[in-house]
């Protein structure tokens, strides 16, 4: 599962940098994000710190952020910067069992993501939420109801494509049991986000952005 997730997203992003407004590239790359929020929600459920947990997200976050910037020339706040303020979110509803303050801290949650410049906004939360809180018999048609919501709002068109995860996930979760046998290093993992944006971004400096001037 965190092989397709980082390969998924490089693609993405070496479409951003590389191959700008040719959309093959975005449509692969909207595999990552779902698989991501995935995975968050299963280090959230797993972990032995939820405190350390958050520290190393906004570790990641801060240090990717300026990477994130000048690799995809996009000033927004990085995913992991979103996944934190959905942990923020998870870890606020695992406290607070009544209805009425949860209602309230998701709300806040999703005014938060969107009114600062969260890359994917209350759209990553709210799927957080679905992977959370429903039953799997249900992500698939939440899920779908998310990307139509999303559509409608933003026009992005693309993001339904990201429904493919949730369907693997649901139908075909041998495939990411399968890939989970390959061993991989958690340093690996974890650095990763950081790591390719670096690198993107030195490239956007030396060939792209200094190429422009």
């Amino acid at each position: 599962m965190y092989i397709v997730a980082m390969l998924t997203m490089l693609i993405d992003h070496m479409g951003i940098v590389f191959f700008p407004g040719q959309d093959g590239w975005r449509i692969v790359g909207r595999i990552a994000m779902p698989i991501y929020a995935y995975c968050l929600v299963q280090g959230f459920r797993y972990t032995h710190s939820k405190t350390n947990y958050l520290r190393r997200l906004v570790l990641l976050g801060l240090i990717s952020e300026i990477p994130y910037v000048i690799a995809l020339q996009i000033v927004n706040i990085n995913v992991i910067g979103t996944f934190v303020i959905a942990l923020l979110v998870l870890i606020g509803l695992d406290r607070n069992r009544g209805k009425i303050a949860s209602t309230v801290l998701v709300v806040a949650g999703c005014v938060v993501l969107e009114t600062l410049p969260f890359d994917y906004g209350a759209y990553a939360l709210l799927l957080v939420l679905v992977y959370k809180y429903l039953d799997s018999r249900y992500w698939v048609a939440a899920h779908l109801l998310l990307n139509l919501a999303f559509l409608m709002v933003t026009g992005g068109v693309l993001q339904m494509y990201s429904i493919i995860s949730t369907l693997f996930l649901v139908y075909r979760p041998s495939l990411y049991e399968w890939l989970d046998k390959v061993e991989m290093k958690r340093w690996v993992w974890r650095s990763f986000y950081p790591a390719h944006l670096i690198v993107l971004a030195v490239i956007q400096l030396l060939f792209f952005v200094n190429g422009s001037d």
